[in-house]
């Protein structure tokens, strides 16, 4: 946890590379101090068949889902920081936007909670 899934238009690789455009996402969550380091995921996925409006040629949206217990202004920033440099990165670009929800920790399993030695149910156990 978290987890960014960059969606975009495929002809975004031609500005930059995956590497990059992931590298950038993953350091400001870093930089948040939100997160541990380990705990940070980012993947991409480009689009080769998809429709936009009138005159705009490409796009790029970050889905990011982080556990639940951070505040509004936490997630915004989040938000906004990860905007601020995507933008910086692909200047030539016609969508870029980003959005971050929350996992209900209730709801929540992963393998290092359903690990019978696991007896406080720490989801980062093994690890």
């Amino acid at each position: 946890m978290p987890h960014f899934i960059i969606d975009c238009s495929q002809d975004i690789l031609l500005q930059k590379t995956p590497k990059e455009i992931m590298d950038a996402v993953y350091k400001v969550a870093d930089s948040t101090g939100l997160f541990a380091i380990n705990d940070i995921k980012v993947r991409l996925q480009p689009y080769q068949y998809y429709q936009l409006g009138d005159q705009k040629k490409n796009f790029l949206h970050v889905f990011g889902y982080i556990m639940e217990g951070r505040s509004t202004e936490q997630k915004a920033s989040l938000s906004r920081q990860i905007s601020i440099r995507l933008t910086e990165l692909l200047q030539d670009i016609s969508f870029l936007s980003v959005n971050i929800s929350e996992f209900e920790a209730a709801t929540y399993s992963n393998k290092a909670l359903i690990n019978p030695e696991n007896r406080d149910q720490d989801r980062h156990f093994g690890l």
